[in-house]
């Protein structure tokens, strides 16, 4: 054979490689979802999104690329002592209510920060029925005799001492002193805004960069793509979720398309994943 029939033969045969190669795809979908104890039902008008990128990745992604909260900046900002910003960095909370906080100060922590021995005194100073030891300094010796000042009031915080130590009852309620002060309701609203963040810029993400359809069931629960390029896709509901009696589902399931070749896939309960374990 000439040279010139090679040639030919060669270019007939990457010819018809070409369009095994180049041919798209399609992609048919059935949304079936059985209820408790029921037979499984189409799941109409359901929005299907067509990703490149599961959703649980792109998830990951915006959770990556939103800056986490700063714990120490927080309480940096925080209109309070010196004394108890330490204290909330050392316990890793703002929280300042509640039995389980009072049980766990102990005659440290109250003595020793301004904002707790303040709320334990105000709590105490007027209960006559546990003794409550009485401040026999007296504040104008604290410039005129400082000595006597310093010298009456140790004694006095050491009988306080001893009172936390063998009262510990007499620390409940102190919390009560200190709800101006209590950061834990601001510092869940900051957490929660940055999921909100999060969230926005995964569904962001998923209906821009990584989307390469969408598509909406019918009455039967059917929907399809077409002339889809070959390759790895996910099909995610994203938030959406399928009400079929008492069954929520949503999925973010993949796939693969192949050149020239039709694929069919059933969304039901065995692919689907409860709202409550998405990642959040």
């Amino acid at each position: 054979m000439s040279r010139h029939g090679h040639c030919r033969c060669a270019l007939l045969l990457l010819l018809a490689a070409l369009p095994l190669t180049a041919q798209p795809g399609s992609l048919e979908i059935v949304v079936r979802v059985a209820p408790t104890a029921g037979r499984p039902e189409p799941v109409r008008h359901l929005t299907i999104y067509l990703l490149r990128k599961s959703f649980a990745e792109i998830q990951q992604e915006a959770e990556q690329a939103e800056p986490q909260t700063d714990f120490v900046a927080f309480v940096e900002r925080l209109k309070v002592s010196p004394e108890l910003k330490q204290w909330m960095l050392r316990k890793q909370s703002v929280r300042l209510s509640g039995t389980e906080f009072t049980q766990e100060l102990s005659a440290d922590d109250i003595l020793n920060i301004p904002e707790f021995l303040e709320a334990y005194l105000a709590r105490n100073a007027g209960d006559v029925t546990v003794g409550f030891p009485r401040a026999r300094y007296d504040e104008r010796d604290r410039e005129r005799n400082p000595e006597k000042y310093e010298r009456e009031k140790r004694h006095y915080l050491e009988q306080v001492r001893k009172t936390i130590e063998t009262l510990p009852h007499t620390k409940d309620g102190l919390d009560l002193y200190l709800t101006h002060l209590d950061a834990e309701q601001r510092w869940r609203r900051e957490q929660a805004e940055r999921r909100r963040r999060v969230r926005h810029h995964a569904l962001e993400l998923a209906q821009t960069r990584y989307l390469a359809a969408q598509t909406e069931t019918d009455l039967n629960g059917r929907a399809g793509f077409v002339n889809l390029p070959a390759g790895r896709y996910w099909l995610s509901t994203l938030e959406g979720e399928a009400l079929v009696g008492d069954a929520r589902l949503r999925w973010d399931v993949p796939v693969e398309i192949r050149p020239g070749a039709s694929t069919r896939i059933e969304l039901s309960n065995l692919n689907g994943k409860l709202p409550q374990e998405s990642p959040q």
